[in-house]
């Protein structure tokens, strides 16, 4: 018979292009993977990929593998899924993903909250902003900000949560330099490569044609809390930095709405749903917060 973890390597190489690429998502060396590729091979007595330059291409054979070797994995993660929807335990694995912003400036005084009433589950957080399989059981939740319910795949369960905005911040020390006349440039700081920002004109404070930008959200809030310049945040990490203060004259904008997702069965188990409903009242009573409603403006 077939083996099938020579199958997950087989399938891992022809979704990531190289064995690298595979033996990096399993967590194993490259040898392993070239090892389990040629039992496969040597089982069904065809080759199964090319080696090129680029990377490994699917030879014809490979390719009517590769058919067969999609529906056995999604068998796989639906007996898999099915089974862990039945668990009505209170211990085992959790796995969340989640936005950084969310899990450092938000959230993670919850889940250790909820780590120290659940002693035995066993929380893995993935704060990222890449988008995973919650069919696959890349993980068992994911809270994530939805700007349309429509994009919302038909096949998760979703919690709704309260909206989240956004306002333009600058540091509170450089706005009383502005307000006393300094004649230092005010950068717009972005995570981006486009052109200057519609808020970066409005309120009060001009900003230079000179951006500053920077590659993740971390950066952004310490670039801006340094004086830098103007930069649009959260409201929940604008308003609980004492450092930063509303820039004056601007508006807030809706960044979307806080949805808790699971996969059908998965939102079964029984820690599934005691993470949920916890999340679910912790969002709740920050509802005002996420609104930008816990600060007076400036």
């Amino acid at each position: 018979m077939i083996d099938w973890d020579d199958v997950r390597y087989f399938l891992a190489v022809a979704r990531g292009g190289s064995v690298r690429a595979a033996a990096e998502r399993a967590g194993v060396n490259h040898t392993t993977v070239l090892r389990r590729i040629a039992q496969l091979e040597e089982r069904l007595g065809a080759q199964m990929f090319e080696k090129l330059p680029s990377g490994y291409r699917l030879t014809a054979a490979g390719e009517e593998v590769l058919e067969f070797a999609e529906e056995m994995d999604a068998s796989s993660n639906r007996l898999e899924t099915r089974v862990f929807g039945r668990d009505q335990s209170v211990r085992g694995l959790l796995r969340v993903t989640l936005a950084p912003t969310l899990a450092t400036h938000l959230l993670m005084p919850d889940f250790a909250e909820f780590t120290r009433l659940h002693p035995d589950i066993e929380m893995e957080i993935s704060s990222s902003g890449d988008l995973v399989n919650l069919t696959n059981r890349d993980a068992d939740v994911a809270i994530r900000v939805v700007y349309d319910r429509k994009t919302l795949p038909l096949n998760l369960h979703g919690v709704k949560g309260p909206e989240i905005f956004g306002g333009v911040y600058m540091s509170r020390d450089r706005l009383v330099a502005w307000r006393a006349g300094a004649p230092d440039p005010i950068r717009w700081i972005v995570i981006s490569i486009h052109g200057i920002p519609d808020w970066a004109s409005e309120g009060e404070v001009r900003t230079t044609g000179v951006p500053f930008r920077t590659t993740d959200a971390g950066a952004q809030i310490v670039a801006v809390r340094q004086g830098l310049g103007i930069t649009t945040l959260p409201c929940f990490v604008g308003d609980a930095d004492p450092l930063l203060v509303r820039v004056p004259g601007t508006d807030l904008h809706m960044y979307g709405t806080l949805w808790l997702l699971t996969q059908g069965e998965t939102r079964k188990t029984k820690r599934v749903r005691l993470f949920t409903e916890f999340v679910s009242g912790r969002l709740a009573a920050y509802a005002p917060l996420l609104a930008g409603l816990s600060v007076s403006r400036d």
